[in-house]
Order: C-alpha cells, then structure tokens, then sequence
C-alpha cells in the first residue's frame, strides 16, 4: 500500500513541484494551504508522513506540530522553511521533528528524506527493557515504571543512546556524533546541558537522576 503524506504548503508552485515529485514516488499526497486545514485533514484522515511549512497564512507549521503531537506521538514530520536562521532549525528539531528542508529545494531530495524517515520510524527493532526502563525505538519513547516521559528529540536520543549500551561511559564527543549529527554547530556544552535537562525529568517522573553517571574527564554512563 502506497504511503500517505500530508504536505502543508500554501505557495502553489512549491506545493504543484512537490506533489508532482511526490506522486511520481508513488506517494499519495494530500495537500492543504492553511493550518486548521492540516489539523482537520490529519484528524480524519491520518498520514504517514506529514511535511509542514513553517510559514502559512493562518498560522505557523510548528504549531500545527505541537497540536498534532496532542494526539500522536509517533508520526513523522519533516518541515520546510524559508528562513535561513539557525534557531528556526532548532526549534523544529527541539520539538521533536525528524527532518527539516529549507527553500529553496530539490523536491527529489524531499522525496528521498521522506523515504529514509519512513525506513527510520517502521524499524521493528524490538523495545529495550533495563529494570523499570523500557526503550521503544519504533515509538521513539522511553518509559519509566510504564510511563512514558516527555522527552524533547534530543533528550530522546541521548537517553537512548545511554539505555542501549548501560555501563558503557560515552565521551562529550562520541555524544555528540551519535546524538548530534544533524547539528555539526553544536558544541561540547551540549551534551552537559541536555545531561542536566534530562536528569530533571527523571527526577519529576520519580526515577533516581543519579542513575545517568558522571565519569570525571570521561563522559557518562547509564547504570540502571
């Protein structure tokens, strides 16, 4: 069965190339010009994958994100933006979002982006259980004595590079190759920053923050 997107776009010679390049991938697309649109198109009917632009007319894509995200932990979502500034880069990908493409762009690189985010999110790679832990990478959601935590993109991937591998001391810049990737501007404060963030929600969902391990000079470890 061919995959859904639902692409968000109201500038109609970006959205014709899209779908256009979209179709011809085999992709079913549905496409919409404004927010509430896309909130109304994605409750009755679902998606795949859903592609947002960042600017339209009623609104801005990153809430339409953060209204989906209510009602769906899990779809994918790529965002398009016109703007070139880095903090509209990390805002989207704090949020949780899985890629982001900013315009001008080739519409077959969309289409190959969508392929690999869809590869990423169907991956049956069985949940990781480590105590009260359990790591579900097909959800991308750690939970914590049957809760699931409200964990940004970031903080998602850096725990879960920990619980994968407990024991292991993971230097700032192993960190930040396996985490960061998609960010080569980050620096080595990052990782601090995020170890810090991370251990508050622990402590909030009433685990024990300790169990993510400061190695002096080395870096940091998981023990569960």
């Amino acid at each position: 069965m061919p995959h859904r997107v639902l692409l968000l776009e109201d500038e109609p010679a970006i959205a014709d190339n899209l779908i256009y390049a979209l179709r011809n991938e085999g992709f079913v697309v549905q496409h919409v010009g404004l927010a509430r649109e896309a909130l109304s198109a994605f409750a009755q009917d679902g998606a795949d994958v859903v592609v947002l632009d960042i600017g339209v007319p009623d609104g801005s894509g990153l809430d339409v994100y953060r209204q989906l995200r209510q009602h769906d932990a899990v779809v994918p979502v790529m965002f398009l933006t016109a703007r070139a500034a880095e903090i509209d880069r990390i805002i989207g990908l704090e949020l949780g979002a899985d890629d982001y493409v900013t315009k001008p762009f080739s519409p077959r690189e969309v289409c190959a982006r969508i392929r690999t985010i869809l590869r990423r999110s169907q991956a049956s790679a069985a949940p990781a259980d480590t105590g009260p832990w359990r790591l579900d990478e097909a959800g991308q959601l750690v939970r914590y004595a049957g809760h699931a935590l409200p964990l940004t993109r970031y903080e998602y991937l850096l725990l879960a590079t920990l619980l994968r591998r407990p024991g292991r001391i993971f230097d700032r810049p192993a960190l930040m190759d396996l985490v960061w990737s998609d960010a080569p501007d980050t620096s080595e404060r990052t990782v601090d920053a995020h170890i810090k963030l991370l251990r508050a929600k622990l402590r909030q969902a009433g685990a024990d923050p300790a169990v993510i391990q400061t190695h002096r000079h080395m870096g940091y470890s998981f023990q569960g």
